[in-house]
């Protein structure tokens, strides 16, 4: 019989959803989520105090705008440690780093705009939301995005939901299939005005000035501020009147924003129903409102750490004990930051206190942490013995100071009893890190990392590995400083022959380069390896340079001061007799608190492979916010058995990677070499010249409203701030960096051989541009398996309707392109067609799409359907949007008795070309007389048609 205590547990477990954090949700409310402040925000505890108003008006905001369905229950608000204590609670499991929401300094060059960190498909949910502390205290920003709380469930439907903003800052307006500009938003019930606000509009009018632009440069589209239209709130929920999110009937699907285009044409609201939260909760019954949400002040506290190692006869297997003491040995000597308590205990079939919590104040102490350290294995695994000790170990910090230790479990055991001791380690209140070596771990370790948000590490027994280091190393601080990182910059190991050398390059760059450390490792109680180790100065170091270790078999060499920017090479020779793994680990901390290191981060979107499913691998490569572009990164997948699998990762926006250019780096990955634990590091090598962007890119965020118009007058917002130095600049020199991204599980996967399961992935980046005779396509292709290799055949088809082209593609119109070989994935196509040969009927535009099959007949996801004019009329006319007086001068340019003056004009220009221009002109007249009557001032007609 199962115990109660593990039926409880895992029933527990099933309530977290893998997220940034531990957030979950029950009975209709949202519990456990993190809003934590940036360590480098000064002490203001206004913050404080807005935040809790802002989440409270979200709470049942949201809770209406989602028809009685979800509302926030608690939330935790995570201070920094240096901010004045007032008996604030320690935190359990939340971290900084693992937030839903930060507040942290502006993006650089971004200004103050909310946004979330959402790179994911659509229906996926982001990784934060980012509010910078001008948001939460300036009131004077309030019209320009609107109220705190309604700004928030704006950003939690990014985060939470995976749908997408309804406005679009690169195409502001667009053609209609009625031949009208309209301005791109939804509903396109909401009521406004067209008007000039820049330098290129000062004769009051938005007539484009060629055929290229739809408008002028300078105009905007004013909402009007009293509105009966309620959706929609991914547009612009700081209107009173919106209150929903756009379903069915207010979508509107011809605008081109990111929800159409990321989400093939769903409503918002589609997208929420048919998410994880909505499928699990139906509306709340009754009319009541849910009660409001509750708060606490949580503070970080400096790491307590306690090591629990595995003693167990597994330990003796391809020499485990060793390597754990190696890489047990070079956290304790240089990667734990100083001020840190550390306590060691070990286990086989009984646990032992080897160590108990010691400061370390010095290199004293390090080196007698290490001493403690175990040197042999045998017996038993009992897990949990081991836990409860340490458990015993944060004992004398009292129950309130333990909460938020973290324990380090390194292990390679088999226990079947480890269920027993989950509900007394997760109400303990520790954040557990898991390191599991080769494949007989027990499987449910992944679930104390999971339910206490630790990290979780698998490391292989191959001896070219050097992944139980690299662990150690990845679990780095979670407070948010970056100052207390320890940067992996190099991690290499391979087994070399008597005589051979390993050698390679590592690069330091100036955002990096204080307390710099090179790393070498061999087999312990033999002989030191030759080093040569040349800076960018062309300086040599030597074995006798380093630091010498043989009980550990580590050498290492602290770089006294900054280190000298540029390449450094290393060559470490084996002096032995016979073979031995050798490894080199270079790492450093930020150069300057106030420059914000390159960084990388690393993770999948799920933690389990289920075959035939695939994998995506993501690596974030930024500095500070920015994102860094066109850097050589590569994954490096390992497994047990087999050779590590390499992925080259890619920032194009085709395939898996979601938008181009903006530093998230990613690839689908299906070919895993067997069941059970995989390993994922990422190496990255930045170019001389690698571009940042300074400006925004295309992340979910809410928009800056540029002004209103209220009671027949324009209320202007001051300008979006402009930054001189927005845009893209260069790293002045190159970086290296290595990071792991710890761990995830394979299964279903059939022993021998296996048929073709994997498709081509779907087209995102499908695009399509005509002229007076032709029609031309364009897009990545992608490959045979997913993103990868060659495919076979495409399918090009169209309709009038874009859901009957999406719903029913086999059954639209196609086109002939049998003529059209797909190339490498990767490869950029392009197609032509003639206008005359497509059958256009009545309709003035038709919708496309997109569908790749590979040699086995398999077929994609239909890709983005995207939309042309196929006939160009002389001229269009603005959409009429004007409000219910049409009394205000700014509603002549769009006032819909003007418009139709000229869809007269028009009809006579096409019914009798010979008519003369008097004629229409007398018309035109008679027709503005009758609108005089109505407004105050009459505008010239060009203002209207856009000639």
């Amino acid at each position: 019989m199962i115990p109660f205590k593990s039926v409880y547990v895992v029933m527990l477990l099933n309530l977290y959803i893998r997220e940034t954090t531990l957030v979950h949700l029950i009975d209709h409310g949202y519990e456990n989520v993190v809003i934590a402040i940036n360590p480098r925000i000064p002490e203001d505890q206004t913050i404080i105090k807005n935040i809790k108003e802002m989440v409270t008006e979200a709470s049942f905001y949201m809770f209406n705008a989602t028809k009685r369905r979800f509302f926030f229950r608690n939330v935790k608000i995570l201070l920094p440690a240096d901010w004045k204590t007032e008996n604030y609670q320690k935190p359990k499991y939340e971290t900084y780093d693992k937030a839903n929401i930060i507040v942290a300094d502006p993006f650089l060059k971004y200004g103050d705009d909310p946004y979330t960190l959402h790179y994911g498909r659509c229906g996926e949910r982001g990784r934060y939301i980012h509010f910078t502390p001008n948001f939460l205290l300036k009131d004077s920003l309030l019209p320009v995005y609107g109220s705190r709380g309604r700004v928030l469930v704006h950003e939690w439907a990014h985060l939470r939901w995976g749908v997408f903003d309804e406005y679009s800052k690169e195409q502001p307006f667009y053609e209609s299939g009625q031949n009208q500009i309209k301005a791109t938003r939804c509903s396109s019930d909401l009521r406004g005005a067209f008007v000039c606000d820049g330098s290129s509009c000062t004769e009051g009018n938005c007539r484009r000035s060629n055929q290229e632009d739809l408008l002028k440069k300078g105009c905007a589209f004013l909402i009007d501020k009293t509105q009966h239209a309620t959706a929609s709130i991914m547009y612009m929920q700081a209107l009173a009147s919106v209150v929903d999110f756009c379903n069915e009937s207010t979508h509107d699907q011809e605008a081109p924003h990111m929800q159409n285009k990321r989400c093939n044409y769903q409503s918002t609201w589609e997208v929420i129903k048919g998410s994880k939260d909505c499928q699990m909760t139906a509306p709340m019954s009754g009319t009541h409102l849910p009660p409001p949400p509750s708060f606490a002040v949580l503070q970080t506290r400096e790491p307590v750490i306690c090591l629990v190692l595995d003693v167990s006869g597994h330990m003796n297997l391809g020499n485990r004990i060793i390597r754990m003491r190696q890489a047990a040995g070079i956290f304790l000597l240089q990667i734990i930051p100083l001020g840190v308590r550390v306590g060691i205990v070990t286990f086989g079939d009984e646990a032992e206190i080897r160590a108990p919590l010691t400061l370390l104040s010095n290199e004293r102490r390090r080196k007698q942490l290490v001493s403690h350290l175990p040197t042999t294995a045998n017996g038993g695994s009992r897990i949990c013995k081991g836990l409860l000790s340490a458990l015993q170990v944060f004992q004398n910090l009292g129950d309130n100071n333990a909460h938020g230790s973290e324990i380090v479990l390194v292990t390679a055991g088999e226990d079947k009893t480890i269920n027993s001791c989950f509900s007394d380690v997760v109400a303990g209140g520790y954040i557990i890190h898991t390191i599991t070596l080769g494949m007989q771990a027990a499987t449910e370790l992944d679930q104390f990392a999971d339910m206490t948000g630790g990290c979780k590490f698998f490391a292989t027994d191959r001896l070219d590995s050097n992944g139980l280091i690299d662990a150690f190393i990845g679990i780095s601080s979670l407070s948010g400083n970056l100052s207390q990182w320890s940067f992996q910059l190099e991690s290499f190991a391979e087994s070399m022959k008597p005589g051979q050398h390993l050698s390679g390059t590592v690069t330091f760059d100036s955002t990096v380069g204080k307390e710099s450390l090179i790393i070498v490792t061999w087999q312990p109680y033999s002989e030191a390896p030759d080093i040569l180790l040349q800076d960018s100065n062309e300086k040599t170091y030597t074995t006798k340079d380093f630091v010498t270790d043989f009980s550990l078999g580590i050498a290492y060499l602290q770089i006294p001061g900054t280190t000298e920017t540029g390449n450094w090479t290393y060559t470490v020779i084996n002096t032995l007799n016979c073979s031995q793994a050798l490894t080199v680990t270079v790492t450093s901390r930020a150069a300057d608190h106030d420059v914000p290191p390159v960084t990388v981060k690393v993770h999948t979107n799920e933690d389990t492979l289920r075959f035939p499913e695939s994998l995506l691998v993501y690596a974030q490569v930024t500095q500070g916010h920015s994102p860094v572009l066109e850097a050589h990164v590569t994954a490096i997948i390992e497994h047990q058995y087999g050779t590590p699998f390499i992925l080259e990762l890619t920032d194009d926006g085709a395939g898996a990677d979601a938008v181009k250019n903006d530093g998230i780096y990613s690839k689908y990955f299906f070919a895993p070499a067997g069941n059970g634990r995989h390993s994922l590091k990422v190496r990255v090598q930045g170019k001389h010249s690698s571009p940042i962007r300074d400006d925004s890119p295309s992340w979910s965020r809410a928009m800056y409203i540029p002004g209103y118009i209220e009671n027949g007058q324009i209320q202007m917002n001051p300008p979006q701030p402009l930054f001189t130095e927005a845009g893209i600049h260069t790293i002045t020199e190159g970086f290296s960096r290595t990071a792991t991204g710890g761990s995830f599980l394979v299964s279903q996967l059939p022993s021998g051989p296996q048929l073709d399961a994997f498709p081509p992935c779907r087209i995102v980046d499908f695009q399509v541009e005509t002229d007076d005779e032709n029609i031309y396509f364009s897009w990545t292709s992608p490959g045979d398996n997913y993103d990868q290799g060659q495919a076979s055949t495409y399918e090009i088809r169209m309709n009038e309707s874009p859901r009957k082209l999406e719903n029913n593609f086999v059954n639209a119109t196609s086109f002939n392109i049998s003529t059209l070989t797909p190339q490498l994935a990767g490869s950029r196509e392009t197609f032509m067609f003639p206008l005359k040969d497509i059958p256009v009927g009545n309709t003035s535009s038709l919708y496309f799409a997109i569908c790749t099959i590979d040699k086995s007949s398999l077929r994609s996801e239909v890709s983005n359907l995207v939309r042309a004019n196929m006939w160009v009329p002389a001229f269009a006319i603005m959409e009429s949007v004007s409000n219910d007086k049409g009394s205000n001068e700014m509603f002549v340019v769009i006032g819909s008795i003007t418009a139709s003056c000229f869809v007269i004009s028009a009809l006579i220009y096409i019914l009798n070309k010979a008519s003369s221009l008097q004629t229409q002109r007398h018309i035109c007249s008679r027709e503005r007389m009758q609108l005089s009557r109505k407004i105050d001032v009459i505008e010239e007609t060009d203002e209207v048609v856009i000639q």
